[in-house]
């Protein structure tokens, strides 16, 4: 399954939650669309509509503030579902538990997890420092082998220290 989104506290009475959308496809969120919570339950959006950088989202069957209020965490879509990326695309969770080297072919750690940020995700990394945080970016990560579950990055001075 895939991240779509993080539901947020309660916005109003009436059910409605504020939902920060991490898919890039926030279609995902249109009336009707299937969505999986992070406890195993199966969601169907009623209504969704943008609010500054977030979505005010309502659920069949959800219709009061106290039953908003246990929707809170992670919505997911079938890998099913997925859109076909491009060749320099990756969705998260191809990425957590790939080697991460160095283009002089150190080892550098692995990723134990992609952060969502603004401007770019970062890898989180475990190496024998302790974590470091990694840009996803052309410029530092220079390549991603799927098969190898590897990936090579450049990185600028004192970036790993």
């Amino acid at each position: 399954m895939l991240l779509a989104g993080e539901v947020g506290k309660p916005h109003g009475l009436a059910g409605e939650v504020y939902v920060v959308v991490i898919s890039d496809d926030p279609e995902r969120f249109s009336p009707g669309a299937n969505l999986h919570h992070a406890d195993g339950r199966r969601l169907t959006v009623a209504t969704s509509r943008s609010h500054g950088d977030r979505f005010l989202v309502t659920f069949e069957g959800i219709t009061t503030r106290e039953e908003a209020t246990f929707l809170r965490g992670a919505l997911y879509v079938p890998a099913e579902q997925a859109r076909a990326l491009d060749d320099d695309e990756f969705w998260h969770d191809e990425l957590i538990g790939c080697t991460v080297v160095t283009s002089e072919g150190d080892e550098a750690g692995s990723v134990s997890a992609v952060i969502a940020g603004p401007a770019q995700d970062l890898l989180q990394l475990e190496t024998a420092r302790g974590q470091r945080f990694v840009p996803i970016v052309k410029e530092i990560v220079v390549r991603v082998d799927r098969d190898a579950r590897q990936i090579v990055i450049d990185p600028p001075e004192g970036l790993l220290d």
